[in-house]
């Protein structure tokens, strides 16, 4: 279904009923699809929110409005459009920024904060021939399929998960494919990741080489220190399609974990 936040419609995959959703913020270059694997692993009783950013997916595309603060925006707008008045972000790499910069805001209902992969919240700092292949990593299928060999993944993708890497990656908007390497990355959001509050978890790729655990450690977990990371083997950037039964276990243990805390902090203190 679409959802008009933030003067634009967004496609949002809404299932189940449970307390708190789940709201699931996919990378630069893929779309909810990213997610369906991780959602499938997760019990029935979760509800869960997976929306295409703008110029992505099924969503609208807009002519300019790339920042990361028009993504959070867009996010606010679907869970206030939803009436989530519980729930847990869930972001993958550029999905994950956005997530931190969210979170960063408090938002009423808010529970947890899971980073998959996250892009830090430093300016990204690549050498401008880098910078200038990434402009041009969704161009074919051909550049897609380099770009998933030599930089995304650590694990072979099945058939079907490549191809709709390809197709997502393709399909994005070329202002959208735009925004990433030229600006957004660009931006620094460490002083305001300072003011996250709530239980935050990090998922690393034993071998990703987009955002490695080492990259994480030294330039995301000093910013929030309070995070905890997991480290899920054998696997490259793209994990909820590498291993996304790792994923949303992980999602599933932090879920219920914080569900439980909060129940025995609330008989606590009533």
């Amino acid at each position: 279904m679409k959802i008009l936040a933030n003067g634009i419609h967004i496609h949002v995959n809404d299932q189940g009923s449970g307390t708190p959703a789940i709201v699931f913020l996919h990378y630069w270059g893929g779309s909810s699809r990213t997610w369906r694997d991780v959602i499938a692993a997760l019990p029935n009783a979760y509800r869960t929110v997976a929306l295409d950013h703008r110029g992505w997916g099924d969503s609208d595309a807009p002519a300019d409005g790339y920042a990361l603060a028009d993504f959070a925006d867009d996010a606010q707008g679907v869970i206030d459009a939803l009436k989530l008045d519980r729930f847990v972000l869930v972001g993958h790499s550029m999905g994950g920024k956005i997530a931190q910069l969210l979170a960063s805001r408090r938002p009423q209902g808010l529970a947890g904060l899971v980073m998959v992969a996250p892009s830090p919240p430093v300016p990204l700092e690549l050498p401008a021939e880098i910078r200038a292949e990434m402009e041009l990593a969704y161009a074919s299928r051909a550049s897609v399929e380099m770009a998933v060999d030599q930089m995304l993944t650590a694990r072979p993708l099945s058939p079907a998960h490549r191809q709709q890497v390809i197709e997502d990656s393709l399909r994005g908007a070329p202002q959208a494919k735009a925004a990433w390497p030229l600006r957004t990355s660009f931006e620094d959001i460490t002083r305001e990741v300072a003011a996250i509050d709530a239980p935050a978890i990090v998922i690393a790729g034993e071998q990703d080489r987009v955002d490695s655990v080492e990259t994480l450690q030294t330039k995301l977990l000093p910013y929030i220190p309070h995070a905890r990371m997991h480290v899920v083997p054998q696997t490259g950037h793209l994990s909820p399609l590498e291993s996304p039964l790792d994923v949303a276990r992980l999602i599933q243990d932090f879920v219920t974990s914080e569900t439980t805390d909060r129940m025995a902090l609330t008989s606590r203190f009533p």
